[in-house]
């Protein structure tokens, strides 16, 4: 009986819980998220879609743009899921490396642009509450976790761009009857 009694307590708990982090979004982040991305939609509407649409094209010629610059501004713009749709800007053989960027950078946009991907925030704030709890400020980790963020998704780009032309390359060369 004493079990039913302590189960029917903590289940309930679990609830309030819950309802107390929801509480704490309310009045803290999701106003933040819907400022954020209302910013983000009156720049790109101030700027142009097309003009948005140019510079991603431009940024996607040159091998160190289109694996840093690109993908940033996908996943600044659009967010997560629809940022990797600039991909179709790039030809065939580059669109995987240009995705791995893309999904590589979601996680370490979340402290400066937590809007760009809600579902990586809590990630980023359970370490951000560690480093405040160590004594440190959440800034610099923001914008260290940006800036390694940025150089990973440069090399993950370059590399696996470097693999899909090789596989491309054995793939022609085994349809053709070579080695």
């Amino acid at each position: 009986m004493e079990f039913i009694e302590w189960l029917g307590v903590n289940f309930i708990g679990l609830f309030e819980a819950g309802a107390e982090v929801f509480k704490g979004f309310i009045s803290g982040i999701i106003p933040l998220l819907i400022v954020l991305l209302t910013f983000t939609n009156a720049l790109i509407a101030l700027i142009g879609e097309e003009r948005v649409n140019k510079a991603i094209r431009f940024s996607s010629k040159n091998i160190i743009l289109r694996y840093s610059v690109m993908p940033v501004l996908s996943v600044l713009l659009l967010t997560n899921p629809m940022a990797y749709t600039f991909g179709r800007f790039l030809p065939e053989y580059q669109k995987p490396a240009f995705y791995d960027s893309a999904v590589s950078f979601v996680h370490p946009v979340t402290g400066l642009f937590p809007y760009a991907n809600g579902g990586e925030l809590f990630v980023y704030l359970g370490i951000a509450n560690g480093v405040i709890k160590a004594g440190y400020s959440q800034g610099p980790l923001a914008v260290r976790y940006f800036l390694a963020g940025v150089v990973v998704i440069l090399i993950r780009g370059i590399i696996t761009e470097k693999i899909t032309l090789t596989m491309q390359k054995r793939r022609l060369n085994s349809a053709e009857g070579g080695n």
